[in-house]
Parts: C-alpha cells; structure tokens; sequence
C-alpha cells in the first residue's frame, strides 16, 4: 500500500474507532514514541556501538587512502625516472616496467577502496537497521503490556507524522499518557554510568538553552 494512502486508511481508522458506537466507551492511551526511543537507554548505548564502529571504519579508510597515496607518488617517481634521458636506456626500461607494475596496483588499490567504502556503508547500515528493529520491539512490547494492564484498546503514537511530515494526531489531552510509565519500566534495568551520561547530555542541554536567555 502507497504511503499517502495508507496514511488516510490510517486516519479513517482512527477515526471510527473514536466515533463508533461499538468504540466510543473504550479507552485510548498515548505515547510519546520518538521521546520513549531517544531517551531509552539501550539507544543511547546502540548509538554508541554505532560511533565506535564509524570510528573503526574511518581509521581503515585512512590507512588505506595513506597506503594510495604513497604508492601514488612512488609510481610518479618512477615514470619520471623512465623518461629521464640521463640515465641509461636500460635502467629507462626497468623504471618503466616497475611503474607499470605500481600503475596496476594503484588500481588495484582503488578498487579495493571502493569496494571496501561500499561494504562499510552496507555494514553500518544493517547494524542500525538491526539495533533500531530490535529497541522498537522492546519498546512496543512495554506498551502492549502497559495498554493491556491498563485495558486500553488503543495506543496512539502521538509524535507520528503524515507523509507530508505534518502532525497526524492533532489534539491529545495526555490525560491517559503512557510515555512516563514506559520509560520508567525501560529504563528501570540501565547501568548506572548509562543514566549518568544521558542525565549529563541533559543538563548540558538545559545549560546552552539559559546561556542562550
């Protein structure tokens, strides 16, 4: 199904199961989805894991193109020294064929780069598919358990937005918010430096909001 149109699905859904008269009695909750992942903890160490393995990634493409580099320059040297009418035609020769030979691993070497440029992006990108995949789980498994202890028969996602990047729940009240009690259940298991580093990412945040007053 097309995204606009299942986003209007979505609406008309919605909708009736507001305004039915089969659903008009029944309790909805809400959650705040984008804040109950940014702020739980086991984001912030996938994150993390996520920086470290760049990190790795980057220092291997720096050795390689360093490696490229020099094997740049000494195949300039020699295809200089081939064409250097001072030294002999034989010595010409041997300098001409030891810069072919380098011409045909620089290529080799660019290649490799380019391959191994193409695989990091690939690895990078599974990993944070696989990490998000896996927190989303944990997180709407919280909710179904929250929604179901609290006999609620929905829960809105109320930071969802239309394919226009536009709200898609206009009003909430919070009056039946869940986002709190999820997070504290999420978050109840964190290692204690995990909390500290995002209570210090807080305070740092706060800080720059007051020096900006």
């Amino acid at each position: 199904m097309k995204s606009p149109l299942r986003n209007i699905v979505l609406a008309l859904l919605l909708v009736f199961l507001m305004t039915g008269s089969a659903w008009g009695q029944s309790r909805i909750a809400t959650v705040d989805l984008r804040k109950l992942f940014d702020n739980y903890w086991k984001t912030k160490q996938a994150d993390a894991a996520l920086k470290d393995r760049a990190a790795d990634i980057e220092k291997e493409h720096k050795n390689m193109l360093d490696e490229w580099k020099k094997a740049k320059e000494e195949y300039s040297t020699l295809l200089s020294e081939a064409n250097n009418q001072t030294l002999s035609l034989e010595e010409r020769e041997k300098r001409k064929k030891s810069a072919e030979d380098k011409f045909k691993q620089l290529k080799d070497s660019e290649d490799s780069i380019t391959q191994y440029e193409r695989s990091a992006r690939t690895t990078l990108d599974e990993q944070k598919k696989r990490m998000r995949d896996s927190i989303l789980d944990e997180i709407r498994t919280t909710v179904n358990g929250k929604a179901k202890a609290g006999a609620y028969a929905l829960v809105v996602d109320t930071a969802s937005e239309s394919a226009n990047n536009t709200p898609v729940v206009l009003y909430s009240n919070n009056e039946n918010d869940l986002t709190e009690t999820v997070l504290s259940q999420l978050n109840a298991g964190a290692p204690v430096d995990a909390l500290k580093s995002g209570d210090k990412a807080a305070d740092t945040k706060d800080d720059k909001k007051k020096d900006k007053k």
